[in-house]
């Protein structure tokens, strides 16, 4: 049976919408994701510097997901203006600029405090702490947002969006479960968030965790198993475009990329490319190696994991193009905060946003590595080697991996502290009520998910749906918390009253 796009969870009557029709119900689903206490939280959330430690011009998870929404829509319009070659096969697809609009201000709603650190962090205390199977994922985080934890007058639980907004934002659509058999048999190519290892497919990336799968079944059904919706994939790419042009805007005005160190790298690739080529994967990746080594390294990591779209020729021409706009152009002065300076990097953006949301066409048909849309190869390589611009001069350096081992240990501390909280049975009862109601979904959850008893989900054991129900809970509270919330909830728990009054009513 074919998904009905408007259905919800729970049906509302037509006069709840200011207007009937089923692009009315989607734009309701948009405002109901803006003005929801999740959206307004990513102010205080940034992906690799705390706000307090960034300052006011780094961009935070709010920001970003509005520069996501604003790009997403912009090449939905494009996809399917009158005079486009791609308006039909848009169409085809279902293509709605407001359901792409909602999953883009949506998407982020999962990420936890101190961003992709916050999640490997949280993966790891679920799985190997609170004995959660499918841990913690962002996307997931997301879907159980707007489909559990969230709260709308129109039903009990969660935001009642509808399937077609669910689909959309469910960017990996499967559980960490997932069934080999949905991918197909054979050695092929797997769909991003997916692996091929020695015992089946490994699962690093997904969209709903298994007390929710019902959900996003329910959303997507008559889909295929792995392929995003065409709302999904436009989202998706925009969320690359955004992140890989706003992350160097980002360290460009706290003067942490160097042109030297980058010029370096780009100009030895550019220069000894056909002799790195000779040099094995070790020397490669060896600290040793020689200038151009990494993009050496990107080259070859691109061929083995995307040979439909990773081209030699492509590869060379997007290093040539970003070396004379990035390291020669915005790169060779440097920001000072004058406005000289700020229409320079305000140039930069601009041209290169403009740039990659007019380059997204259709997918090449059948082909798991991407969505319905993907960007041209051109495209597609250049934003590949803009990422490795903030992975290899920004992520890697020693100063933020020690920064961001601090923030692991804040992390840990609350989780840990919170959890003994919830099992104290002589203090318990003074649980902050959000906490408490946080555990009491996810344990309702995991005990209908025993009664259910969905095909290819474990079941917890009837004594274990508490316990589950408590991990899940803490996980589900402190994911919800800021960057400040999170470090002033571990300090207290550590016995630091420094910032005690702080914390207030927010917890």
């Amino acid at each position: 049976m074919p998904m009905d796009r408007a259905s919800r969870q729970v049906p509302e009557p037509r006069s709840s919408a200011e207007v009937t029709g089923e692009h009315s119900q989607f734009r309701l689903d948009l405002e109901r994701i803006r003005f929801s206490p999740y959206f307004s939280r990513l102010s205080a959330v940034t992906q690799v510097i705390a706000q307090p430690g960034a300052g006011p011009l780094i961009h935070n998870r709010l920001t970003h997901s509005i520069k996501v929404t604003a790009v997403a829509r912009a090449i939905a319009v494009k996809l399917t203006d009158a005079a486009s070659p791609t308006r039909a096969f848009a169409l085809e697809h279902g293509c709605d600029a407001v359901v792409v609009q909602a999953a883009a201000s949506a998407h982020d709603l999962g990420h936890p405090p101190f961003g992709h650190l916050g999640e490997r962090v949280l993966d790891r205390l679920a799985r190997e702490s609170l004995g959660l199977a499918d841990g913690f994922e962002g996307n997931a985080q997301t879907y159980r947002i707007i489909t559990a934890l969230d709260v709308s007058e129109a039903a009990p639980r969660g935001l009642n969006l509808t399937a077609a907004v669910r689909t959309a934002v469910a960017k990996y659509p499967w559980t960490r479960y997932l069934d080999g058999a949905a991918v197909g048999a054979g050695d092929g190519p797997l769909p991003r968030g997916l692996r091929r290892t020695a015992n089946g497919i490994e699962v690093l990336k997904f969209s709903a965790y298994g007390i929710d799968a019902g959900d996003l079944r329910q959303a997507r059904r008559g889909q295929p198993p792995t392929q995003q919706s065409i709302e999904c994939s436009i989202m998706d790419i925009a969320d690359d475009i955004a992140y890989s042009i706003h992350d160097v805007d980002d360290f460009y005005r706290a003067g942490l990329l160097s042109e030297g160190a980058v010029a370096r790298e780009f100009r030895g690739w550019l220069k000894f490319g056909s002799k790195l080529r000779d040099l094995d994967d070790e020397a490669i990746a060896a600290r040793s190696s020689p200038p151009g080594s990494a993009l050496e390294g990107l080259r070859r990591k691109l061929h083995r994991s995307d040979p439909w779209i990773s081209d030699d020729e492509a590869f060379a021409d997007a290093v040539g193009v970003v070396a004379e706009d990035l390291v020669d152009g915005l790169l060779a002065i440097a920001f000072d905060g004058s406005i000289a300076s700020e229409r320079a990097l305000s140039s930069f953006t601009n041209r290169w946003i403009s740039h990659l949301q007019s380059s997204v066409v259709p997918a090449p048909k059948d082909e798991a590595r991407t969505g319905l849309v993907t960007l041209d190869r051109r495209a597609w390589h250049e934003v590949e080697i803009l990422k490795f611009v903030h992975r290899h001069f920004i992520l890697d350096r020693s100063d933020i991996v020690l920064y961001q081992r601090g923030l692991s240990r804040v992390l840990t501390r609350a989780v840990k502290g919170l959890t003994a909280w919830v099992h104290d049975e002589h203090d318990r009862d003074r649980v902050p009520q959000r906490l408490k109601e946080l555990v009491e979904i996810a344990t309702a959850g995991y005990a209908q998910l025993r009664d259910e008893r969905p095909e290819g989900i474990p079941l917890p054991e009837a004594a274990e749906v508490q316990s589950l129900g408590v991990g899940r809970g803490v996980i589900d509270y402190v994911a919800s918390l800021s960057d400040d919330q999170a470090l002033a909830v571990s300090e207290a728990i550590d016995g630091r009253p420094d910032r005690l009054w702080d914390i207030g009513q927010n917890l």
